[in-house]
């Protein structure tokens, strides 16, 4: 009954910047965990970037310095600001929760992905 569902993915040209979203909707007691990954073609799923319920952050290197994740826990939702956009960027972004639909329940939830492309 949980669904998240992603936006903000876009054809942008080396260095340009992209938002991308992630909004919750259904059934939601409280969320735990969320984190940004992406998949090129070929190549296996990789973190991007991790936020827990208190707004830690952790970043995985390729992102250090240039991506920023951060959540509205009111709007159940969450962000990956994106800057100096490398060719290397290139994949589909999914997002990722741990949603915690009542007391007794936890569900590991998958957004469908949205496309970035960084070429010039």
């Amino acid at each position: 009954q949980v669904q998240l569902v992603e936006s903000g993915g876009a054809l942008v040209q080396p260095g340009e910047s992209l938002r991308l979203s992630c909004a919750a909707s259904g059934r939601i007691f409280l969320i735990n965990d969320m984190g940004w990954y992406r998949q090129a073609p070929g190549k296996e799923r990789e973190l991007v970037a991790h936020i827990a319920s208190d707004s830690t952050t952790d970043y995985a290197g390729s992102a250090k310095g240039r991506f920023t994740i951060s959540r509205d826990n009111a709007k159940n939702t969450l962000y990956l600001q994106m800057d100096k956009l490398k060719p290397e960027d290139t994949a589909v972004y999914y997002c990722n929760a741990t949603v915690i639909p009542s007391i007794e329940a936890r569900l590991d939830v998958w957004g469908q992905g949205t496309i970035v492309t960084v070429s010039s």
